[in-house]
Order: C-alpha cells, then sequence, then structure tokens
C-alpha cells in the first residue's frame, strides 16, 4: 500500500497549517482509495481526507473536480448565508499548488484534499425508521439548497446514467450478442423486462416536455453517504459527490427507496422475503419533503412512486445486462451472483406494483399534510 513518504509528497503539494503527522487508510469506500490525515499545530490535531480518484471509473478528472467544486462552493455560500457551519455541513477541496483541486502523483495518479468532518458518524444499515427519516431530510436538504444552481454549468461525468431506456437498449442489445451463452436460461427475466419497456421511456419523456426539471442530483444516495452528528444524532453532511451531475430530482428519490425501503438484502435467494416497507418508504417520503418540498413541483411528487419503481427496473436489467455479458462490470461473489440480484430488484418492482396506489396516496397525503 502507501508509505509515509508517499502520502507526505501528495500532501506536500497542498496549503495546509501544521506539519504532517501520520494517516489512517478509511475502507468503507468502493471507488476511490480514502485517507484520514492528521496534522499537527502545536499540541492541537488538525485533520483531513485526502483521497485518490479512481480515474478507470472517472476518466476525466478536470470535469469531475469542476462540478464538486461548483457544488460545494455554491453549498458553502448558501450554508453561511443560512448561519451554518460550512466546515461542518459540506465537504469542499483544498486547492493544489498547480492551480486546480487536485494533483497528479509520479505515476499519474489524481489526488485531493477534503476537509474532515469530526465527531460525525454515518450508518450502513437502517436501525429504525427515524434513521431513514433523517436519511431522507438530508438528501432533501441537499436538493433544497442546490434548486437555482443552474445545472447546465455542471459536465455529466457519466452519460446516461440514469436513462432507463437507454438501460434497456443495453439489455436487449447484450440479449442479441448474448457474450456468456447465458441469454436462453433467463428468458422469463428478459420478457419482465420486456413488457415493461414502454414505462422506461416514462422519465425521460416527461423531461424532454419540461414537466419534470433538471436538477443537480446526487445520483448515489446510499445511506452510508450521510454523515450525523455525533452528539445530536441529526444529519449533518452528504458525502461522496463523484457522481453530482444534472439530472432529475426522482433519480435520487427513487433510487434511496430501492436500496432502503426493501425488507431483503440486494442479493436475496428467497424472494419470499423480498417487498417493498410501506412504512419506510412514508418516512423517507415525510423526511424527503420536510426539506425539499417547497422546491419541488407538483408534477416531481406526483411522479416519485414511479422513480421508485423505475430505478429498480433499471437496477435489475443492469444486474441482467451484466449477467448476460459474463458478469464484466459488477463484482461476483459466485456464478449466478449477477442473476440473484435481478431477481430481488424484479421481485421488488413486482411488490411496487401491488403497492403502486397505496405509494401514491402517502405521498400525495404527505405532501399535502407537509408543504401544501
Amino acid at each position: 500500500m502507501f508509505t509515509y513518504d508517499q502520502i507526505a509528497e501528495i500532501l506536500s503539494h497542498f496549503s495546509t497549517a501544521g506539519r504532517f503527522a501520520g494517516f489512517t487508510p478509511i475502507d468503507e469506500g468502493h471507488i476511490n482509495n480514502t485517507f484520514k490525515v492528521e496534522y499537527r499545530v502545536g499540541e492541537r490535531s488538525i485533520y483531513h481526507l485526502l483521497q485518490q480518484i479512481n480515474t478507470d471509473v472517472f476518466k476525466n478528472p478536470d470535469e469531475l473536480m469542476a462540478n464538486v467544486d461548483r457544488v460545494t462552493a455554491f453549498l458553502r455560500d448558501k450554508i453561511i448565508a443560512e448561519g451554518g457551519d460550512p466546515e461542518r455541513e459540506t465537504l469542499y477541496c483544498k486547492p493544489a499548488d498547480n492551480g486546480k483541486k487536485y494533483v497528479l502523483d509520479e505515476k499519474g495518479k489524481a489526488w485531493r484534499l477534503y476537509n474532515f468532518v469530526g465527531d460525525s458518524f454515518s450508518y450502513n444499515s437502517i436501525d429504525s425508521p427515524e434513521v431513514f427519516f433523517k436519511a431522507g431530510k438530508a438528501f432533501g436538504r441537499f436538493q433544497q439548497q442546490l434548486a437555482d444552481f443552474p445545472s447546465e454549468k455542471l459536465y455529466e461525468t457519466i452519460p446516461d446514467f440514469h436513462n432507463t431506456a437507454k438501460r434497456y437498449a443495453n439489455l436487449m442489445n447484450a440479449v442479441k450478442n448474448n457474450r456468456s451463452g447465458r441469454a436462453a436460461n433467463v428468458e422469463r427475466e428478459i420478457t419482465f423486462a420486456h413488457e415493461r419497456r414502454d414505462e422506461t421511456y416514462l422519465l425521460l419523456g416527461k423531461t424532454l416536455t419540461g414537466e419534470l426539471p433538471l436538477r443537480v442530483t446526487h445520483n448515489d444516495t446510499k445511506l452510508n453517504n450521510v454523515l450525523f452528528d455525533r452528539a445530536t444524532g441529526e444529519p449533518v453532511c452528504i458525502v461522496d459527490l463523484d457522481t453530482v451531475m444534472p439530472g432529475l430530482s426522482l433519480y435520487d428519490f427513487g433510487d434511496a427507496i430501492r436500496f432502503g425501503a426493501n425488507t431483503a438484502a440486494e442479493d436475496e435467494r428467497d424472494l419470499s422475503k423480498v417487498s417493498l416497507d410501506l412504512n419506510l418508504y412514508e418516512q423517507y417520503v415525510r423526511g424527503f419533503l420536510t426539506t425539499a418540498g417547497d422546491s419541488l413541483s407538483p408534477a416531481e411528487v406526483e411522479t416519485m412512486p414511479l422513480s421508485a419503481k423505475l430505478m429498480t427496473l433499471e437496477c435489475g436489467m443492469r444486474f441482467l445486462t451484466d449477467y448476460i455479458d459474463g458478469d464484466v462490470y459488477f463484482r461476483v461473489a459466485y456464478p449466478d451472483h449477477n442473476l440473484d440480484r435481478c431477481h430481488t430488484q424484479f421481485a421488488l418492482v413486482a411488490d411496487m406494483e401491488r403497492k403502486f396506489a397505496e405509494m401514491r396516496e402517502i405521498s400525495q397525503r404527505a405532501y399535502e399534510e407537509i408543504v401544501k
């Protein structure tokens, strides 16, 4: 791994107070190498977050860091205007000696230095409905604070990331090419996606007609991307901003429901355990609307249940596509891992369809009680 001297050399390109005293790897992420680095100022320790950008995933660090810098600068101004603490309520990158917000090491790898949000923690699972409510508040506040940010000033760092129709087309192309020879084994799953083909165009279509506005979206609304204050237990900061780009607020909402309101693990083989927890759905809706509600249009609120279904369908199609392609994208632990993941997502889609009227009622009632 990395030595003290290697980390010290990278840090020498950033202007920081104090003397570099050591570093600790943080192993929670799946994409970037991350380290908590310590500086000493007299008897006091100051911490920062050093991160190596995975340029295999994010191939243009200039565009990536332009997005991060523009969004975090905007958030800092908003937080200051609201009387908050910009050191704790948003990440921001420190400038490097090359005039950019990142540097390249001797191997050409890109590195950036963030502020460190101390006295905070994150959840990897939903311990209670209240936790999911607070996560909804956090991502809703992110949407609300960025509601007037001009999304056209951001780069699309991963083109068509939540283009559900494109994901369906990719699946059909995988079936046609059948690189792994597995397509004949998953005719039922292919049919499931095909029967919902027309729905894959709905969110994009509403965007093209102007019914749904483009906004700044996070695109990775997992629970562990929310930092909570250790003293109050309240959400304090949204992290992991690499996928911030133009999109729909519904992408973030729908994917959070897909991930957090499922009663089973993402690769659960016993599909009888898979269902949408309507209580968790309501908790997230209420948390999200508590902070974002005033900045959302009625059309966005009306489309919230559909977004949950489509983000789940999209994820299932991605797993199925990778299974047919021979497991070339997602990391798998056993040969049918991607197929099991697909089954779980499709089972959740089916349960959402059964509960769709209830989802709509919950969303509308919460909107009327909280916003109107």
